[in-house]
């Protein structure tokens, strides 16, 4: 090999030792670091087994005592040169259970946060192969103390003097330990790297200690939400016929981007950029550990929730609104090529064409029920208007589900604008979507049909401890609510202590 091969792969052998090393005493330096969430997060061949290390407090010390002190200790070796063949085959080990735990291979990558894009090849994979042909190499070819101890061992008290004299000989000696004690300056670098991590941390806790609120600091480092380890328990079931589903259901208007947000005209924007594939994924997965086991949304939702089955085994079923095409027919055909598990008329596009007294419309609700059923699908109008809802009851229309908005009228912008003429009826407004709620509770009452109630907190105007608990007292069987991921155990839980201290009048449907 060419000479400057030993110096490269010096460096590079000090490079990896420099990440182990940073990456254990930076575990070292956090009182609150575990391995705990990283190894319930795996899904792979080994997941089984990773996930009862996390669930054994003892095993999980022992696991991450490993982890911090296996890496200090490999990187500090790999760093210096000192038994640097017994340390990449550790080293190797160790990245070898990352890789299983968290492999780059389509539909094991949901969650796992990366600084670039990976198929079967990682920084992992490339490490472990790095350290592989360190620990290969003969012992003498790298520069550190290996090679040093080595010359030491086999130098002889009787060796012959070289040609160059004594001098000569020294100035080799010391060019020699010079080469071998290479890392010593890379040693200061990081030392001075720890050195200014130290001071930030400590400046981070200087700052964060006051607690300041979300007025006076905007910038606030991180945030804390309701975890799965404050879950009081999972959301109950009920039926649509045989369709079994969560009280709860998520709504699907934030991740499809369709926030409600009234006058706030850069909020559809905001969420579409907040709500990529990924973030849509962990946050379905989130609901589904919390027992929530449908969305309601748009076909156009069904790409995401497609993928997230495929990707990551999960069993979220997709209910929908069948808002696309010119009409109800076209929309339930895009609604079941997407895999939709259960299927309703758009609540917005019924209540026009009954407000308008479209005769054909009825018609049309009747064969899409049927179509609908002829798939083995459970089958549901939509409406916001209880007007809507009373017009199919008069003409004898029986779905499977009634999907109706429901919230109570006393927020601050729930006012109505009777001086538009360009919406559904008089007084409709992006901010009120159930004008008459009581009349609602009241014909609703009398239905036989389980009732989905979407718009509980009329688009984020109403409390959820307060709509959850007018929406299941006044005859709900299932309610449908909009969640961001860090308000999904949070919302499970209010949903739980509701159902826990019910008050209504309206019996159980489904």
């Amino acid at each position: 090999m060419k000479k400057y091969t030993s110096y490269l792969l010096t460096v590079l052998r000090i490079l990896v030792g420099w990440h182990f090393l940073y990456e254990g005493i930076t575990k070292l330096m956090d009182p609150g670091w575990t391995s705990k969430f990283y190894l319930l997060g795996s899904k792979w061949i080994f997941a089984d087994l990773f996930h009862w290390m996390a669930s054994s407090p003892n095993v999980l010390n022992v696991v991450d005592f490993l982890n911090v002190w296996g890496l200090i200790l490999i990187g500090l070796s790999l760093f210096i040169g000192l038994f640097v063949r017994w340390s990449s085959v550790c080293g190797a080990v160790l990245l070898f259970f990352y890789f299983v735990a968290y492999p780059p291979i389509f539909g094991h990558t949901v969650g796992v946060v990366a600084e670039g894009n990976y198929q079967w090849v990682d920084k992992n994979l490339i490490e472990l192969f790095i350290l592989v042909v360190f620990a290969v190499l003969p012992t003498g070819f790298l520069y550190g103390i290996d090679r040093w101890l080595r010359q030491w061992r086999e130098e002889k008290p009787d060796a012959p003097i070289p040609a160059s004299g004594p001098e000569g000989r020294f100035s080799n000696k010391r060019r020699e330990f010079l080469l071998n004690m290479i890392s010593v300056p890379f040693l200061g670098a990081f030392a001075y790297v720890i050195y200014k991590k130290n001071r930030w941390d400590s400046l981070e806790k200087k700052f964060l200690a006051g607690q300041p609120d979300a007025v006076s600091s905007a910038t606030l480092k991180s945030f804390q939400f309701t975890s799965l380890e404050d879950l009081k328990g999972t959301i109950p079931k009920g039926k649509i016929g045989e369709f079994e589903l969560s009280r709860l259901i998520m709504g699907g208007n934030l991740i499809g981007g369709w926030a409600h947000a009234r006058d706030l005209i850069y909020v559809d924007k905001l969420i579409k950029m907040y709500h990529n594939d990924e973030k849509v994924m962990l946050t379905l997965q989130l609901a589904e550990q919390c027992g929530i086991n449908a969305i309601i949304s748009n076909p156009a939702q069904c790409r995401i929730v497609s993928k997230y089955r495929q990707e990551t085994g999960g069993k979220m079923q997709f209910i929908s609104d069948c808002g696309v095409g010119n009409n109800f027919i076209e929309g339930i055909e895009v609604s079941i090529e997407g895999g939709a598990h259960a299927l309703y008329s758009h609540g917005g596009k019924s209540d026009i064409r009954v407000y308008q007294n479209d005769p054909s419309f009825f018609d049309e609700l009747v064969e899409g029920l049927e179509l609908i059923r002829s798939y083995g699908k459970p089958a549901g109008i939509g409406a916001h208007r209880i007007e809507t809802i009373k017009a199919c009851v008069e003409r004898g229309i029986k779905p499977d589900f009634w999907v109706k908005t429901l919230h109570t009228n006393d927020y601050w912008s729930a006012e109505v604008d009777l001086e538009r003429k360009d919406v559904p009826e008089p007084g409709w407004k992006d901010n009120n979507f159930c004008l008459k709620p009581q009349e609602a509770i009241d014909f609703m009452s009398n239905l036989e049909e389980p009732w989905i109630a979407f718009k509980t907190l009329a688009a984020g105007a109403i409390r959820p401890e307060k709509g959850f608990k007018y929406a299941f007292d006044n005859g709900a069987d299932f309610i449908c609510v909009g969640m961001y991921d860090f308000q999904i155990v949070e919302d499970v839980n209010i949903v739980l202590d509701t159902l826990a201290n019910i008050s209504r009048s309206r019996p159980w449907r489904g």
